[in-house]
């Protein structure tokens, strides 16, 4: 185990998570991909990823290939790899790749598989129909890549019980992203030394993520107020829950950041005027006077 080559794949929060709780575990990798910096901020500056810095602070070598095909990233890649670990990295990774290390390239993905296949399972859990306030179940699943999307044999699953549903989907990514990385920490020792037997996933229940756009966030707050909050918590991050109203002459985009519902009735409590910075609703309503 300690003279394996493991190669992690991963750019979100999510990733992050994830590698906290594998490092706690006793478990860093070899080294990791990560995607580009990105422009940022109102200045857009170019900023690393989210991953970096959590590998910068604890020393563990990172590459940032613009293509992961070209014949740089493939000489510093190299052919020798015991594992690659896959967890939002923000492409798709080809076969030729995927092959690459003698056992395999496993996903950590953020739910109970063959259930919510696809690339939003957290934002799709949270839409669900499930009633507010109750507990509920959710969990991790680490599977083997195969050529179909969320489809490969199941190596190691773990299941937790959300209480007060619905979180965020800030607070579900991080409860599934360390669930996620304590399993790992377990799974990966056994996975190398060959002793475990993958399960092959029982396709015909299958269910997948709903596609999550940009417009997604619209809300009209007339509209069933349990949707509205469910829309307000899973889009905490991207794209953002958002209405729309006239100011000064002008339609204007107002994000609502936080909710509550009361007697049958969505009430935002915190909102992000366009152009403003957050504040209550009830100070929003006063300036629309």
């Amino acid at each position: 185990m300690n003279n394996s080559r493991i190669g992690f794949w991963g750019t979100s929060r999510f990733s992050v998570f994830i590698l906290e709780e594998m490092r706690i575990g006793g478990i860093l990798p070899t080294l990791i991909i990560t995607m580009p910096p990105k422009p940022k901020g109102r200045g857009l500056e170019l900023a690393p990823s989210e991953v970096k810095i959590w590998a910068d602070k604890y020393g563990v070598p990172t590459t940032e290939p613009a293509e992961i095909k070209s014949e740089e990233f493939l000489k510093i890649l190299g052919p020798k790899w015991d594992l690659f670990i896959v967890a939002s990295y923000g492409k798709i990774i080809p076969r030729e790749i995927i092959d690459m290390p003698k056992r395999g390239t496993l996903n950590v993905h953020p739910s109970l598989l063959p259930k919510l296949r696809g690339s939003s399972p957290l934002q799709s859990a949270i839409l669900e129909d499930v009633p507010i306030g109750s507990s509920h179940e959710a969990g991790v699943t680490i599977m083997q890549i195969d050529e179909e999307v969320d489809h490969g044999p199941i190596v190691s699953q773990e299941k937790t019980l959300v209480e007060n549903w619905p979180p965020k989907e800030s607070q579900l990514e991080e409860i599934l992203g360390r669930l996620g990385g304590k399993l790992l920490a377990k799974t990966i020792p056994p996975w190398l030394e060959g002793k475990i037997i993958p399960l092959k996933q029982k396709h015909e229940e299958a269910s997948y993520t709903k596609k999550i756009t940009k417009e997604s966030g619209h809300i009209d707050l007339a509209d069933d107020p349990n949707q509205l909050y469910r829309k307000i918590r899973a889009f905490d991050v991207w794209p953002r829950a958002y209405f729309t109203t006239r100011r000064n002459n002008r339609d204007i985009r107002v994000i609502v950041t936080d909710a509550k519902i009361m007697e049958g009735k969505l009430i935002p409590t915190r909102v992000i005027p366009e152009g403003k910075h957050e504040m209550s609703y009830e100070e929003f309503l006063r300036g629309q006077k």
